[in-house]
């Protein structure tokens, strides 16, 4: 799987006192887990002390997620887990992708309210182009809601600004195509 997401877990108060944890967790494969009582067992084999002194958690560092839709290290890592695992994104590369995106125009904050409110449906409402760009969108909105006209015609039609248009409540660019968010 491309879409493993791997996180560094760090405790404020192990992190303040400059102890043999405050550099973090190792690096965790989160699609490795099922549920964050088998993360919170592994962070005891690592030597935390979940019930003392590391029981605040942040995300120290994260791989496999956008690094500029939030600010990760105010980011509770169970809540961070639970998101993810309910809107199964861990185990599913096209959801994961769908996330990407939708992280990428909006934030997480919006995608972790997406699936609060919508559980594992969150993704029913968007769609993703891949690989196309305002014109490729504009086509495939033509095509599929416009009267036939003539090729010779289309020739002098501007798809892009067709696409923009047809897209402008729904639709945004991200750096894999169009992703459209109809919710």
């Amino acid at each position: 799987m491309a879409n493993n997401i791997h996180l560094v877990i760090g405790s404020w108060g192990s992190y303040n006192e400059c102890n043999e944890r405050a550099l973090g967790s190792g690096w965790l494969d989160l699609s490795d887990y099922n549920d964050w009582d088998e993360i919170a067992e592994e962070l005891t084999k690592q030597g935390f002390e979940l019930n003392g002194i590391d029981e605040e958690l942040f995300v120290q560092d994260i791989e496999g997620l956008p690094s500029g839709c939030t600010n990760w290290d105010y980011m509770n890592p169970k809540t961070l887990f639970e998101t993810l695992k309910e809107a199964d994104v861990l185990n599913d590369d096209y959801r994961y992708e769908i996330m990407s995106a939708y992280i990428e125009v909006r934030n997480w904050d919006d995608f972790k309210s997406l699936v609060d409110s919508q559980g594992y449906h969150w993704d029913d409402d968007i769609s993703l182009y891949r690989g196309m760009d305002w014109s490729d969108y504009g086509e495939e909105m033509f095509s599929c809601c416009e009267p036939k006209i003539s090729d010779r015609i289309l020739q002098f039609f501007d798809f892009e600004a067709y696409g923009r248009y047809m897209g402008d409540y729904y639709a945004e660019e991200y750096s894999g195509g169009i992703i459209e968010i109809r919710i």
